[in-house]
């Protein structure tokens, strides 16, 4: 019996073009005048000085001063990593964009009515993203249907471990104390889908358009044909 719904944000709630085409960009344009702005504050200063060290055990340099972090930055987000430090930066870039109304945070319709409904039932529900845990809270707070923050009881980012990573899966199922096979995950990518069932959790494909569609696993054209 399923207690409890996990779901993925980028091609499964939020359609991915708002993160590759809105999000990153923001960032990406951002990101330079904003950490020269704040670099000597503690949280920046921290992100600058992890990148550093990143740089440091990578590229085998003794130093890196604050302009190659900054380029550091700025290749980490067009190959898409998932360093923390960029991580916190973007989330924090990305605070002042949705609160200035520069945009807001993308949900497709058919999600808010099944989460609303779910919750009716008693289920549980979270989130398991890649993006951090600040950036989740800021795009569902920030969301084209207004604060949507309350429809969701737990909030996970990488540091559970790699989406693609079992171990990942079995993390999360010990935060939320129930047994991997009461979690029902959705995500769009089969890869991470894998990994939760091999985890023991069950699983389902949403098939957005664009999506790459598998086989392995139950699909859902929307979360309006998500079965419990």
């Amino acid at each position: 019996m399923i207690k409890y719904i996990l779901t993925d944000i980028e091609g499964t709630t939020t359609d991915i073009a708002f993160v590759h085409k809105i999000l990153f960009p923001y960032s990406e344009q951002k990101l330079p005048a904003f950490v020269r702005a704040h670099a000597a504050e503690p949280t920046v200063a921290a992100c600058v000085g992890d990148v550093e060290q990143t740089l440091r055990a990578e590229q085998q340099i003794e130093v890196a001063d604050l302009e190659q972090c900054i380029a550091a930055l700025l290749e980490w987000i067009r190959q898409d990593r998932k360093h923390p430090a960029l991580k916190q930066l973007q989330g924090l870039i990305w605070q002042a964009g949705y609160e200035t109304g520069g945009f807001q945070g993308h949900v497709y319709p058919d999600v808010v009515p099944q989460l609303t409904a779910w919750r009716a039932q008693g289920l549980g529900i979270g989130i398991y993203s890649s993006g951090s845990v600040a950036a989740q809270r800021l795009l569902f707070g920030h969301s084209v249907f207004g604060d949507l923050n309350h429809l969701f009881d737990h909030y996970f980012d990488t540091g559970m471990g790699h989406k693609r990573a079992a171990t990942s899966y079995t993390n999360i199922a010990a935060a939320l104390q129930l047994p991997p096979a009461q979690i029902l995950f959705l995500s769009d990518v089969v890869e991470e889908l894998d990994a939760a069932r091999a985890a023991g959790m069950r699983t389902l494909q949403l098939v957005r358009p664009g999506t790459t569609f598998g086989n392995e696993h139950p699909t859902a054209r929307d979360f309006s044909e998500v079965v419990v």
